[in-house]
C-alpha cells in the first residue's frame, strides 16, 4: 500500500535524519511541520501546493475523496536541524548485515542456515555477546576454532569487528530505498568503512 511505503526526512539544513511512512509524512506536511521536497526540481511545497501538482501516468499516488496525491518521496522538516544519535541495536539481523553472510574466517559466502554465531572470545572464557566479541562463521571455521581463541587455533579474523554507524536507511531493504534518495545518501555512504 502507497501509504507505508517510505519517505526520507531531512533536517532543515537538508540532511538526512529518517525515514518515515508517506503516511506520516503527508501528515506532517497537512500539520505544516514539513514541505515536501520534488526531487527532480528541488522545489519545496507546502501541502496544498503539493496536492495541486497532478500525478502523472505510473507515478506511485494516494486517492483521497476529492484529491489525487502523488507520493512524497522526500520531506524536509521546517524547525528541526539537529541529527539524532541512534545505536544499531545488536540483533542477529544486524549481525548478518554487518558480515555480509560472510564467514569471517575463511571468507567465504554462504545462506544464514549455513553461518553461526561465533564469540571470538568464547563465553566459557569470559568473552561478551556485543558487536566487539562476535562474528559469522561456517560451521567448519566455528569447529575448528572450537573453545580457543582465533591465535590459540592458528585462525585470523578477517576484518575486526566493530558495531556499526546508524544511518538513516539502515532498516530499509536496498529494494525499497527510491532513486531520488541518491541526491541525498550518496554512493559513498553506502560504501563507507564502518568503525566504531
Amino acid at each position: 500500500m502507497a501509504l507505508d511505503e517510505a519517505t526520507l526526512v531531512l533536517n532543515r539544513s537538508w540532511v538526512v535524519i529518517h525515514t518515515t511512512s508517506v503516511r506520516r509524512a503527508l501528515t506532517l506536511a497537512v500539520n505544516r511541520v514539513a514541505k515536501i521536497l520534488a526531487p527532480d526540481t528541488f522545489e519545496v511545497h507546502d501541502f496544498e501546493s503539493w496536492s495541486q501538482l497532478g500525478v502523472r501516468n505510473g507515478e506511485p499516488s494516494v486517492r483521497t475523496v476529492s484529491l489525487h496525491i502523488k507520493v512524497p518521496e522526500i520531506i524536509v522538516l521546517s524547525a528541526y536541524d539537529a541529527i539524532p544519535k541512534k545505536e544499531v541495536p545488536f540483533t542477529r539481523r544486524n549481525l548478518y548485515k554487518r558480515d555480509h553472510l560472510t564467514c569471517q574466517y575463511c571468507g567465504s559466502r554462504s545462506t544464514t542456515e549455513a553461518l553461526s554465531i561465533d564469540h571470538v572470545v568464547p563465553r566459557s572464557r569470559g568473552g561478551k555477546t556485543t558487536w566487539q566479541n562476535c562474528v559469522l562463521a561456517c560451521v567448519r571455521c566455528n569447529v575448528r576454532k572450537g573453545n580457543r581463541t582465533p591465535a590459540e587455533a592458528g585462525m585470523k579474523l578477517l576484518a575486526s569487528p566493530l558495531r556499526p554507524r546508524w544511518g538513516p536507511t539502515l532498516s530499509i531493504p536496498i529494494a525499497k530505498r527510491r532513486l531520488s534518495w541518491k541526491q541525498f545518501v550518496s554512493e559513498r555512504y553506502w560504501n563507507a568503512e564502518l568503525h566504531d
